[in-house]
């Protein structure tokens, strides 16, 4: 056999990541009148895309390690509807397979793809099986083979939409999760030869003009690091501080220390908050987490035992939820999930020890769920069919009880008749 000596490099990564949304920007509104992923999986599906590629714009990493990680978090943390939580589960396990590598073989790069795979066929119940999932072993068996054969990438991702073309014939052509599968392999494809539309692209171009569910990557930029340092100077202007470093948050908190200043905040930017900071003057206890992996929720001066979290549709539901008790509302809709990220910042908002996430829609369970494994045992959910259900749940809530035990009965007070 002859040797393969084909390197794919960050380049390329970034390449087929963005021939990926692309494809999706031209085949969303295609999708969202498929069945099989919930409402609107093309919209869905178009801003978790977007929100993986947009940290590629700044990003000085060129290494196809790193720009996968960053992909990654990026993209579990914008993750949005069924569809969404399953495409981040992929990149997931890509980063995992290219993690330290600065560039990659076509073998090396094959079974990366192959663990992706395998990643996302495990967020989704085996039982019955998904057409997405049916399609996503016959694509992980076409590439598995290809790579057998030491074939160069572009032909591993044409060997893998063969097969996933040909286990469309056995499945539903009008699937969604399956045409998903299926735009994302030929997106890749058409990257690498240089055949895509990156994001800033289509927003110079104006394509999102007249186009329902088209949205603003930029929106759905997302600040997955969570920074918590102190600041030893009591001097410390803390408005002036918070202006500063809220150019780079979606979050931050200051508060007066005996010492200084605590600060508490949620960026994209870690190096350039630091950078910031450190003219204010010493930092001690820096601590930086990365929110789109499992990490431990620290409950930093907790105003309550336990908190509510539910999702509001609109300003009507959001204060009929407040007035039943619910403490955090996060917005959200089946047409508009919330993201994972979303769900993640509003745990972090240091309001409780314990949460309690409440669902009414089948569309957010699988969000629901990745939050809860990003967030642990602090974190617990009641998992609802629609708002009815939901309002016998809430009813249920003890605030003097632990979130174990809410959850346990709130969730039995909604599946009663």
């Amino acid at each position: 056999m002859t040797r393969n000596s084909e390197v794919i490099t960050g380049s390329d990564f970034k390449r087929m990541v963005s021939g990926a949304y692309s494809e999706f920007l031209l085949e969303y509104e295609q999708i969202n009148g498929l069945k099989g992923a919930g409402h609107l999986p093309g919209t869905h599906i178009l801003r978790t895309m977007g929100a993986a590629v947009m940290p590629l714009a700044e990003t000085k990493d060129d290494s196809i390690g790193g720009l996968s990680r960053r992909v990654a978090t990026a993209a579990i943390f914008g993750a949005r509807g069924s569809a969404g939580i399953v495409l981040a589960q992929m990149f997931r396990g890509l980063s995992k397979g290219l993690s330290g590598k600065y560039n990659a073989t076509s073998s090396e790069f094959g079974k990366a793809f192959q663990y992706g795979i395998l990643y996302a066929q495990r967020v989704v119940p085996e039982k019955p099986e998904r057409p997405i999932i049916t399609v996503a072993k016959a694509v992980a068996k076409g590439a598995y083979h290809a790579v057998r054969a030491n074939l160069p990438i572009t032909e591993i991702l044409q060997a893998a939409i063969e097969a996933g073309e040909a286990s469309l014939e056995r499945v539903d052509h009008e699937d969604a999760g399956a045409r998903i599968m299926f735009n994302f392999l030929s997106g890749c494809l058409k990257g690498l030869d240089g055949n895509f539309v990156s994001p800033a692209v289509s927003l110079s171009l104006g394509l999102e003009a007249g186009q329902p569910g088209l949205q603003d990557p930029r929106e759905d930029l997302v600040r997955p690091y969570c920074v918590r340092f102190t600041v030893l100077n009591t001097r410390v202007d803390i408005p002036a501080l918070e202006r500063h470093l809220r150019e780079h948050s979606s979050f931050a908190l200051v508060e007066r220390h005996e010492k200084g200043v605590e600060v508490h905040l949620h960026t994209d930017h870690v190096g350039k908050v630091i950078e910031q900071a450190v003219g204010w003057g010493p930092l001690k206890n820096l601590h930086v987490t990365n929110m789109s992996e499992s990490h431990v929720l620290g409950a930093h001066g907790a105003l309550m035992k336990v908190a509510l979290l539910a999702v509001a549709e609109n300003k009507v539901q959001a204060r009929e939820l407040q007035e039943a008790g619910v403490h955090v509302i996060v917005n959200g809709s089946e047409d508009s999930c919330p993201s994972v990220g979303e769900l993640v910042n509003a745990a972090h908002s240091d309001l409780a020890s314990a949460y309690v996430m409440i669902s009414w829609s089948r569309d957010f369970r699988l969000a629901f769920q990745q939050a809860k494994r990003l967030l642990g045992e602090r974190v617990e959910l009641v998992l609802c069919e629609n708002k009815m259900q939901q309002a016998r749940a809430i009813k249920a809530f003890d605030p003097h009880e632990d979130a174990t035990a809410n959850a346990r009965a709130m969730q039995q007070a909604s599946e009663e008749a």
